[in-house]
């Protein structure tokens, strides 16, 4: 076999999409943090204002002088263009995301690249392939056409569990959405208690990332993002 010759790795829209999603996530991190500087303390519910005990508050300053933070300065606001910034990212997320699930059902994509091979569907397999990210056991650049057992799962999870939940949360605290749909926040105990949520699944989400940059410094980052971008690979059936 040429061990020159490319082979496709990546279908044209999981690379249109990957790369749409890591601006919209990007901006979304921006803003996001913007946004929680306004108002660094979080609560259960309905109401959560200064005057309502919080359930914890970040060891930070705020963007507003009115919100007490135990700091004797008041960092410049920002909360315009992060709030308008956070929302449209969100909606580009949104779309992106949808498509990207309509066209990974339709072309088989998750059952083919995300779904665990038969062999690999036991606790067994799962303990060897958590044992071999635990010793950072570096994988061969020709053993990159494939997922292994915890990235499929990981992906998974963070596809159809983490993503939505976050979607729902975010959703959950915007008046215009739950007008129209009061259940959503209703179900979750309230604005506050969606808002605090969302907070959680998001640092969840942030930790996703740096591990899954973290094991593509560690597999070979080159390798792994050029299929993302060109589509093909070397060295791989």
């Amino acid at each position: 076999m040429d061990k020159n010759a490319r082979f496709q790795r990546h279908a044209r829209f999981v690379r249109v999409t990957h790369w749409l999603s890591t601006i919209a996530i990007f901006a979304l991190m921006l803003s996001g943090g913007e946004v929680v500087l306004s108002h660094p303390r979080f609560y259960w519910g309905e109401i959560g204002n200064v005057n309502v005990t919080p359930a914890f508050t970040l060891p930070v300053p705020s963007s507003r002088g009115t919100v007490p933070t135990g700091y004797n300065f008041v960092l410049p606001d920002q909360n315009g263009w992060s709030l308008y910034l956070h929302f449209q990212s969100a909606w580009l997320l949104l779309f992106t995301g949808l498509v990207y699930g309509v066209a990974g059902f339709a072309r088989s994509h998750f059952q083919r690249n995300l779904v665990p091979v038969a062999g690999d569907r036991s606790f067994r397999a799962l303990g060897r392939s958590i044992a071999a990210h635990m010793r950072f056991q570096k994988v061969s650049v020709n053993d990159a056409h494939s997922y292994n057992l915890l990235q499929r799962l990981s992906y998974l999870v963070m596809l159809f569990v983490l993503a939505p939940l976050i979607v729902w949360t975010g959703l959950a605290m915007a008046p215009g959405f739950t007008a129209v749909f009061p259940w959503s926040v209703s179900v979750l105990g309230g604005r506050q208690t969606a808002r605090t949520l969302h907070f959680f699944l998001t640092g969840a989400f942030v930790l996703f990332t740096l591990a899954h940059v973290g094991m593509l410094l560690l597999a070979g980052f080159r390798a792994r993002v050029q299929p993302m971008i060109t589509g093909t690979m070397k060295g791989a059936s």
